[in-house]
């Protein structure tokens, strides 16, 4: 819808494209039948904020786009229980996810006037908006609290046992009021919510702890509110396991890759190993479905973040990429969405692995190198090239050529990456 071809950002909207999938994209068994699409959707990243007001985001928006980004993720923008004076530190307690009442855009990180304007700025340069939404509980606060529930809205199971599956999903999170979503009373509360976000004009949704409400609710309500409203959803499911992620993204939506976040976290340090990455995480069996990610409020980096941020910004899937983290003018990030956005299209093939030295080929697109070890690593390997003279586009090693079988000598800095393509 708004985007913009100048400076590698795609002429379509993210939202648009996962519309025109439909459900077939959520029955696709495995993922394979998107493997060859994830490409067309992967040109670009999310910038994601956290605990920052609506008009400081807004006055930074020129320059995400600039940087080559094609979104940003927002906190959650209605009423919520807790303000800056229960902060104990810059992220904790998290702002924005005790829900008070989801009628009420008027919050902690600014009014609901100075939200609309937020996403009409980032719509004019060119950037889709992912709001956050909370659907799994309220806040810790008397039943009063809250202007459109009572008691008997809530499961009232008390706190978590995460040994019982029933209990993760009907439980109280940290305290949390968890909300009944099996009531036709509490569905119709939570799609009115959805709904005045669609109503300001965001282009995706967040479901905040997605773990913990039940795959049907997603699968039969929330996704469906959100295709009839033309928005991309994303759950965030904070577990490690591929077919436990699978599960909530054949709801159809995409879903935080967890799984390939605690791979990262055991290869990208001194003494971890690359292989661990490998075939790893849901990006790897479904990739159009995957947000990608090295690190968030909740989940520190890996060691060698950098080379965490050259691994996802150049593979498959969809990733996003942490404020409280990643300054705006980056140069080395700005440089890898460049890349992202002009040459890391196509399947990705294993052309080495070792325990330091991971090379892989975006198909006829895109050669990358990442070396964790402290001194420099090369190696011989396959491309889908011959005699072709390769380009390395990061300023780390030379330029190089692939010879009449289409092998070429990848060399890679101490801790670095290196970018080839024709």
């Amino acid at each position: 819808m708004f985007g913009n071809s100048e400076g590698g950002r795609p002429d379509f909207s993210r939202r648009d494209i996962l519309k025109g999938i439909g459900a077939a994209g959520a029955t696709a068994a495995g993922g394979a039948a998107l493997s060859g699409t994830a490409s067309a959707v992967g040109q670009s990243a999310v910038y994601q904020y956290y605990h920052t007001p609506w008009n400081t985001v807004k006055s930074d928006l020129s320059a995400i786009a600039d940087q080559g980004y094609d979104a940003i993720q927002i906190p959650p923008a209605q009423e919520s229980y807790l303000d800056r004076s229960d902060q104990d530190s810059v992220t904790d307690p998290p702002l924005g996810y005790q829900p008070v009442n989801h009628r009420n855009f008027n919050s902690v990180f600014g009014t609901e006037d100075e939200y609309q304007y937020l996403i009409w700025e980032a719509h004019n340069q060119g950037l889709d908006v992912i709001a956050d939404a909370v659907v799994n509980h309220m806040a810790a606060a008397p039943y009063d609290t809250f202007p459109y529930f009572s008691y008997n809205d809530f499961h009232n199971d008390g706190s978590i046992d995460y040994s019982d599956p029933e209990s993760v999903e009907n439980g109280d999170l940290v305290g949390l009021k968890d909300l009944k979503q099996e009531s036709s009373y509490v569905r119709g509360q939570l799609q009115r919510y959805v709904e005045k976000y669609a109503d300001l004009g965001v282009d995706g949704i967040r479901w905040d702890a997605a773990k913990h409400v039940p795959e049907w609710f997603f699968r039969d309500y929330a996704n469906v509110w959100a295709d009839n409203l033309g928005l991309y959803t994303v759950g965030e499911v904070l577990q490690g396991d591929t077919g436990y992620c699978q599960g909530y993204a054949d709801t159809g939506m995409s879903v935080t890759d967890y799984p390939l976040y605690y791979a990262m976290k055991d290869a990208f340090k001194p003494y971890g190993d690359m292989r661990a990455v490998e075939g790893a995480g849901l990006v790897n069996q479904d990739p159009y479905r995957a947000m990608t990610f090295v690190s968030n409020h909740d989940s520190g980096p890996p060691k060698l973040e950098k080379l965490a941020y050259a691994f996802i910004l150049t593979y498959e899937g969809y990733p996003r990429v942490y404020n409280n983290r990643i300054g705006i003018y980056d140069g080395d990030i700005r440089n890898l969405l460049w890349i992202r956005n002009n040459l890391a299209g196509g399947q990705t093939f294993t052309r080495h692995v070792d325990e330091n030295l991971y090379i892989y080929e975006r198909y006829n697109n895109l050669l990358v190198g990442l070396n964790k070890s402290g001194s420099w690593r090369g190696k011989w390997v396959p491309t889908s090239w011959t005699n072709q003279a390769l380009n390395e586009y990061t300023g780390h090693a030379e330029n190089e050529s692939t010879n009449s079988d289409g092998w070429v000598y990848i060399s890679v800095p101490p801790e670095s990456w290196v970018c080839y393509a024709p």
